[in-house]
Formats: structure tokens, sequence, C-alpha cells
């Protein structure tokens, strides 16, 4: 856990790029002029076209693609991160440009041999096996370095258990396998490495990832604060406000929690406070609104697409089960933005600051329309990787229609090289989590935790799904979202399944509790970047988050329990009732966590509101009635009580 007194929550200029490296690993890696930096921008351009060439005109076959991909990716780790954080940052070692022509040679033999590893299939020779424990070593390396330890650690230890199989406790006992049968599976096939993950970071997710490096490089971010500084600034607290739409909309493309926090919080977290919120609720406004991006289409996070590929269903089918819960987070952010504002009396911003709305559009409108023809491209049935493709072609196009926004050479090769660079944090991690995967089908592992999970909880659905929230909370304090996804998948959500739970709700409630990590400490590091931009106490901000974003861990266990709210056995007027219900159930819940409506509201009104908020929300129309009842009676009770308050001062 950062320290309380962040260096950044220190000084009134704040450095935003020691920002980001404490708090974003990714954004560690060296700082790199000359020759040096030169290899390093080829290297990652060279990426970007690979992947832009293969999205528009054919991939390659699955294996190959995700060679290449892999082969860029460690190569450009082992050349731009340093093996210790203490490392200078100036310069390449020797030992580092061994390391990366090493990994270069392991991915591209794959690449090159691929044909023979086929024939040869199940019957790997001396130097397959060679090649494959070297590939696996470097790739858990470069894993550690771009990430943290914590995920090449369970990787280890999954590879462990493997060849140990038979020493562990009965329920997860298996028979063992040699090395060379583990480093075949793992290495050597599509069940590892090379499997899904990885598959679907080689493809949609990069594709994405640069679709976003390129409206970044169009002055999309300003556009988009600007925007939402027109649309909510002048409202009662307006600057949350905009915290929350600008936000959404960035973590909607961008996919990364902290850097979100980074970007669009140095301009809302300092408008925040200026209006008058106190600096712990400023930073974790800007913290939960960004995390929420990772769960709020078109976009979302690189999770989204696994998710899609696991359950072999279109990524638009996802993106469309994922609208009314985004919709229910982000709402529950604002009534509670809006409560508290009003209860500290906060105004909005002047008229003469806020942009015309009506002038932006004019001005830059252009830019939402490669975001509108991304919706277009998945609605019309496109798979996701030409729509990131069309969509990354459109942002070009229409920079050119005003010359603020226009892509020249140099915005467009930065946009290249930035968007490989944001690619190696999730395409190391897919990588490493498909020996976890692998170790699932080699083992029979998943169905054992399944098992196991199952008969701890006494076979009872909410003791599930409590125990499956409490791993995915614990496995997100040291993994990447992607990671943490894909090991939760793998390993608890069958535990759903046995239950009964539609595998669109078991997934999302994987995914929602992965992301909640970033705001649960004490490793909220979406938290505590906000804290040190604001200048706030970490853990404070870390609580307040958790507070705001009560409904993104309520919500989860509403959609297992009434799947018609992710689109599940869908039918139109249940639907509308259900919706209807939670948004008046998150209203109420804004209410007991804020403590105010119309007037401050005692702790016995909190605690029946809260009461009222989970019957609204819980699926069943007699906890709807008792819910609504609660809503009534508590706005008749602080009606009377604001009136009675306006006539005392009078």
């Amino acid at each position: 856990m950062p320290n309380e007194k962040t260096g950044a929550a220190q000084n009134s200029e704040i450095n935003l790029d020691e920002l980001r490296r404490q708090f974003d690993t990714e954004a560690r890696y060296r700082d790199l002029l000359g020759w040096q930096g030169i290899l390093i921008t080829a290297i990652a351009v060279a990426m970007s076209l690979f992947h832009f060439y293969t999205s528009g005109f054919g991939l390659l076959l699955a294996m190959k693609q995700g060679s290449l991909h892999l082969a860029f990716v460690l190569v450009l780790v082992f050349l731009l991160y340093p093996a210790r954080e203490t490392s200078r940052r100036d310069g390449i070692p020797l030992y580092d440009f061994i390391l990366a022509a090493l990994a270069a040679f392991a991915t591209l033999y794959i690449f090159f041999e691929f044909e023979d590893l086929v024939n040869r299939a199940g019957l790997p020779t001396t130097m397959d096996i060679i090649v494959g424990f070297m590939g696996i070593i470097l790739l858990l390396e470069a894993t550690r370095r771009v990430s943290s330890p914590v995920l090449p650690c369970i990787a280890i230890f999954f590879l462990f258990y493997c060849y140990f199989g038979r020493h562990f406790p009965q329920m997860f006992q298996h028979r063992g396998f040699n090395i060379q049968r583990i480093i075949n599976h793992m290495y050597l096939g599509t069940e590892g490495v090379f499997g899904i993950p990885l598959g679907v970071s080689a493809t949609f997710v990069f594709m994405f990832i640069l679709f976003g490096s390129v409206l970044e490089q169009t002055g999309m971010g300003r556009f988009i604060i600007d925007l939402a500084m027109a649309m909510a600034g002048g409202a009662t607290g307006g600057p949350a406000k905009v915290a929350v739409l600008s936000s959404g909309f960035m973590g909607s493309i961008s996919g990364s929690s902290v850097a979100n926090v980074c970007t669009t919080g140095m301009f809302t977290i300092p408008l925040m406070k200026s209006v008058g919120y106190k600096p712990h609720f400023a930073g974790a406004v800007e913290a939960v609104a960004s995390t929420g991006g990772q769960i709020m289409p078109p976009v979302m996070g690189a999770a989204a697409f696994i998710m899609a590929q696991f359950m072999g269903v279109p990524y638009v089918q996802v993106a469309l089960a994922a609208v009314v819960p985004a919709l229910l987070y982000y709402f529950a952010v604002m009534v509670q933005v809006h409560f508290e504002a009003t209860r500290l009396g906060l105004l909005g911003l002047p008229k003469e600051k806020l942009p015309s709305l009506l002038k932006l559009l004019k001005a830059k409108g252009h830019l939402l329309l490669p975001l509108f023809g991304i919706v277009y491209f998945l609605l019309a049935g496109f798979t996701p990787l030409k729509a990131a493709y069309n969509g990354i072609i459109i942002s070009i196009a229409v920079s050119f229609l005003n010359k603020e926004t226009r892509l020249t050479p140099k915005k467009l090769k930065l946009a290249l090289e930035n968007g490989a660079k944001g690619a190696l944090g999730v395409a190391c991690a897919c990588g490493t989590v498909g020996i976890i995967v692998g170790t699932a089908t080699l083992t029979g592992l998943g169905l054992r935790i399944a098992s196991a999970i199952v008969a701890i909880a006494g076979g009872k659905l909410l003791a599930t799904l409590l125990l499956t929230m409490v791993a995915c909370i614990l496995l997100g304090a040291g993994l990447p979202t992607t990671a943490n996804f894909i090991v939760t998948s793998t390993m608890a959500a069958p535990a759903l399944f046995k239950l009964g739970v539609p595998p669109m709700a078991a997934y999302m409630f994987v995914l929602y509790f992965g992301i909640a990590a970033d705001l649960s400490p004490p490793v909220a590091l979406a938290a505590y970047a906000g804290a040190g931009i604001a200048g706030a106490e970490p853990m404070r901000t870390g609580i307040t988050a958790v507070k705001l974003a009560l409904a993104g861990f309520i919500v989860p266990f509403i959609y297992v329990y009434n799947p018609m709210l992710v689109l599940v056995d869908f039918k139109p007027f249940p639907f509308i009732l259900a919706v209807v219900t939670a948004v008046l159930g998150v209203f109420l819940l804004g209410m007991a966590t804020i403590g105010f409506y119309k007037t401050s509201m005692a702790w016995w009104k909190r605690i029946i509101s809260l009461g009222g908020a989970l019957g609204l929300l819980i699926p069943g129309w007699q906890t709807d009635v008792i819910g609504l009842i609660i809503l009534i009676g508590i706005h008749i009770l602080q009606v009377r009580k604001a009136k009675k308050e306006a006539g005392t001062t009078e």
C-alpha cells in the first residue's frame, strides 16, 4: 500500500509521469533517446502496422498470428522495461538485448516451425522442448517486469501442480505429468500460452487499443472533457458530474482504470476541489468513474472480448448485455455525487466558464463519428476486428475535417507507437494466464475447484457467490483485470454453472468483481492514483470509492438472481419492470450511502433506506412493494423534515 503521504499529494505541481509510474506498472518503461529510442519506435510502429494490415487483409493462422504478436511483445518488454525498479532508465543493458534476441527466437520458432509442429503433434523433439522451456521462462520474466511478480508466481505454482499432482490433497490429486508433456501442452499447442486469451490479445484487443491511441492523438480526450463540461458543468456539483461523464466515456475507449484516472483526473479532480468537494471525495469519484469504463459499452475492457470468446458468442451480445448494469453503476455514482453536492450546498460552474455545446459540436463533433461507426459496425454484424479496423480508418479520415484535430505524420507515428506500448501488459498477462488455463484443461483442475467451492458453500447459491466475489477481489489485489477475469472465469465461474447460473450472468459477475479490485483497499490502485492527484489520504479515498461503487458490488448479485438484466430470457414487460425497480433501488441506495435527501437523514432512516434499496433490487413483486413503500415513506418524512427546518430558519 502506498505511503499515506503520497509524493504527488505533497506537491502543488503534480508530475503525471511519476504518478502513473507509482500506481501503474505498465507505465514504468525506460526513457530512451538516440538510436535506442529510434529502435523502440521502429519496432512498436512495425507491430502496429502488422496488426493493422492483418486485420484489414486477413489474419494468419491463429498460432502464427499469436507467435508474431508475442515476438513483438516480448522484444519490446525486454528493451523497454528494466529488470528492477531501481535500474537506470536511460539506456538498455547488454543482457536485455540478449534476452530480447532469445525471446524473438523462441517465439519465431513457433512461426517458422508451425507445419512441422503440427505434423509431429504430441511427439516433440529435444529442440522443441528446449525452445518451449525457454519461451515459458522468458514470458514469465517479461510479465514480471510489465505487471508484477504475482501473476508469474501463480503460473509457476500451476506448473508445479501439473508435475507434482499426485502429492496434492485428494480433492485436487491427479497422476502428474512429465516435463516434456507439460511443455508440449503449454507452449507447443493451442491449449496453453497460444490459447484463446493470447489469440484475443493478438486480434480484437490490440486493434481496440490502437483505435483508442489514434483517437487520443486527434484530441478526443480533451473533447470528451469539454463535452461533459458543456452538458453537466453548470448543474449542482457540476464538476463531479463532469468527472463521471468524461471518465465513463474515456474509460470505455481506453479500458485502463489507472491510466484514465491520470488523464481525465488531472483536470476533473482540481475542478471538483475548486467548488468545495473534499479531496478524498474528489479522488474517489474520479477513481470510481474511471474504473467503470471497463464495463461501459461499446468498447469496454479487454476482458469483455475474452468473455465473448469463452462463451462462443458475438462480442456485440456481451456489449448489449453490459448496457443496463453499466448504466445502473454510473447512475448510482451520479446520484451520490448529486446528494453530496446538495448536502454541502455546492453549485455548478458559472455559465461563462463553460464551453458552448453547439460551438463545441460544430468544431469537434466529427470526433464522435468513429464511436458511432464502431457501434454501427458491431450492430450490423461485423466482427470486432473489422469494426476496430474501420473505426481507425474513420478516425484518420475525419481528423482532417479540422486543422486542430488533424493527424499529422508525427501524430500518426505517435499513435502507432503508443498503441503497441499500450498492448504489452495485456498481451503478457494473456500469455501467462494461458498457462493457468492450460493447467485446467490438462488436469481438470477447473472442475475440481468448482466442486470444492460448491461443497464449501453447501450447494447454496448466495454462499457460492460470496466466495467467488472474495476470490475475485483477492486475486485482483495482484493481477491485472484481464488476468483476474481469465483466472476466475476458469476456476470459479464453473461453480456458478453447476448451480444453474446462465453463462452470461456468471461471467459478468466475475468481470465486475475483478474490476472492483481496482477500488478495494488495501490494493486499490485507481483510488490511490486519484488520491495522489487530489492530495488526499489514500486509504480514506479507497474507502470512499468503495462506498460510491456500492451499487457495483450489489448489482452483480441482482442479475445473477434476475438474469433478464443481462438480456437472458428477455421479455419486454418484465425487463422494463426489472430496470425501473433497479433504478429506484439504486436511487434509494444513494440516499443510504450519502445520508442526505432534501435534508440530512438520521442513522435509522439510512438503515431502513438500505433495506428498501435491497428490496427494490432483489427480483420479486413482494420485495418490490416493500421497497417502494419504504421509498415513499422516506420521501414523505424527509420532505416534512426539510419544510420544518426551512420554517425554523425563517
